[in-house]
């Protein structure tokens, strides 16, 4: 059996740090490895509009910045296949079928499912397309064969899900489908990236994020007004690294050659972290250092951006090249569902 992955993203405003650690830096890494024998990224704008339906706009104005994202952070086209979700018309069909083997009951208890109603404060006025996600997003791994689908913790339920119906696919209609595995990030700080707020999570609607496309001014600001321990109010006071989004952030992306290069009286972070804890280290230090650790991450991905920017033709035909491999991949798996569920009538 091939090795396939599959991830993706909803284009409902440019990526962020949280994006960065929790997936894209590890996609890069995949892709260089050259493990796996196909790998699928693509952008969810059919189910972004299941909770922005009323603002198509926005989704179809987010669809370019997401894939400059994408290629910014060094995702291949020839390595990759980068493609849009509403291009693929094996999808919704797909989605119909599998409707079938999923109870209501249990797509409401879908903890993923129910959190984001919460969020978003849908109250009783649900989208049906929005309930439907999880079976939508089981169309989405099973049309490419995916075989790996890396998700965060918050993104469990829904694999579990998808998990389910293929099994109950498979076991009314034959072996047909490919039962996807996750694969969480090693680090677990960077499953969950907190918002610069303190938040428990990076969120675009919350506005508490730090994006890629930042410029280097616009980052200044954010951590130096980022949230830290409420009750290390001097610095000779003992602080909380534990709770402190400076430190989480530390722990996500800061490597001994940072401390090399800005910061050489510590070795390493638990150094840093010991003094923070014990007193006598201030804020103020500790964000300069951030600072200084996010601008190397984030100063290859702008000048990338640049190009891409300046060369938008070449982006689209990306797009369509990828979403025209994508498509004859999921027709493929279409036609042996089809088969499967005998309503292949011409064939």
């Amino acid at each position: 059996m091939k090795k396939i992955i599959l991830t993706g993203d909803r284009p409902t405003g440019n990526l962020h740090l949280g994006h960065y650690v929790g997936s894209l830096k590890n996609r890069v890494k995949l892709q260089d490895e050259g493990e796996f024998d196909e790998m699928y990224v693509f952008i969810a704008d059919t189910q972004a509009l299941t909770d922005n339906f009323n603002n198509p706009k926005k989704v179809r104005d987010s669809v370019l910045g997401v894939v400059l994202d994408y290629l910014s952070v060094g995702l291949d086209p020839s390595k990759v296949t980068i493609f849009i979700q509403s291009m693929i018309s094996a999808l919704p069909e797909l989605t119909m079928y599998y409707m079938n083997l999923v109870t209501l009951a249990r797509l409401e208890r879908n903890p993923t499912v129910k959190s984001e109603i919460k969020q978003k404060e849908f109250g009783s006025s649900i989208p049906v397309g929005f309930l439907n996600y999880p079976i939508s997003q089981t169309a989405d791994i099973t049309a490419f064969d995916a075989t790996i689908v890396p998700v965060g913790d918050d993104q469990l339920p829904m694999l579990e899900q998808a998990r389910e119906i293929v099994r109950s696919f498979n076991n009314i209609y034959g072996e047909t489908l490919v039962e996807p595995k996750a694969m969480i990030p090693d680090n677990e700080v960077c499953r969950r990236l907190p918002g610069t707020d303190g938040k428990a999570k990076m969120s675009k609607s919350l506005g508490n994020c730090i994006y890629l496309k930042d410029d280097s001014e616009t980052v200044k600001k954010k951590v130096m007004s980022m949230y830290t321990d409420p009750n290390h109010l001097r610095v000779e006071d003992p602080g909380n690294t534990k709770d402190n989004p400076v430190f989480i952030y530390l722990e996500a992306l800061s490597t001994d050659e940072h401390f090399k290069k800005y910061l050489p009286e510590y070795k390493n972070l638990d150094e840093l972290k010991s003094h923070y804890e014990k007193g006598g280290l201030g804020d103020v230090k500790v964000k300069r250092f951030l600072y200084d650790v996010i601008e190397d991450t984030l100063r290859p991905i702008r000048e990338k951006r640049k190009y891409y920017e300046e060369n938008v033709d070449l982006v689209y035909n990306i797009l369509k090249e990828g979403s025209k491999k994508a498509n004859e991949k999921a027709n493929s798996t279409l036609k042996r569902v089809k088969k499967a569920m005998l309503i292949d009538y011409f064939d």
